[in-house]
């Protein structure tokens, strides 16, 4: 039986271990991007996002109001919610902290990179089939990748897990 709190405005109850909120922070990709315009007032905005090592990435165009605001102001909140990924339904985070613009023609031009470069999809599998790999599982929404798998090689297993309750019945 689940015990409910005494005070419902309490939300700390809710608190989310430390891996069921990377799970999350990894999992999805939008989130809310919060910060107070020249009156004071909260504005936000939903991102995208890439979570990785400790920080949220975002990306906006020098031009943007939001941009101004944060140079002038670089407190800023982030929320996540599970709506839209394979986890559960109701699970939130909130981060909030000083935000950097990062601003250098090296990191546009490591961006634009990124973008434009070629997926070298199809050698990294088959150096992994190469080299003894004969299972492949895709974790997420959705079944793309392990479809492209069993393209580039019909001798290895591809698998698609969508849901917790798939990861937690894998074996």
């Amino acid at each position: 039986m689940t015990t409910h709190p005494e005070n419902y405005e309490d939300v700390t109850v809710y608190d989310l271990d430390a891996s069921a909120e990377e799970e999350l922070l990894i999992s999805h990709n939008e989130c809310t991007f919060m910060w107070a315009n020249k009156e004071g007032w909260p504005v936000g905005v939903i991102m995208s996002y890439i979570w990785r090592k400790g920080s949220f990435w975002l990306t906006a165009s020098a031009q943007r109001a939001r941009i101004h605001a944060v140079r002038r102001d670089p407190r800023v909140s982030i929320c996540i919610t599970s709506t839209g990924s394979p986890l559960p339904r109701n699970k939130t985070v909130t981060w909030k902290g000083l935000c950097t613009i990062h601003d250098s023609e090296e990191i546009k031009n490591l961006l634009v990179k990124q973008i434009v470069s070629r997926v070298r999809w199809r050698e990294s599998v088959l150096y992994m089939i190469q080299n003894g790999v004969n299972e492949f599982i895709e974790i997420g929404p959705g079944k793309v990748l392990s479809g492209l798998v069993k393209r580039i090689s019909d001798k290895v297993s591809s698998k698609s897990i969508n849901t917790i309750e798939e990861i937690k019945n894998l074996k």
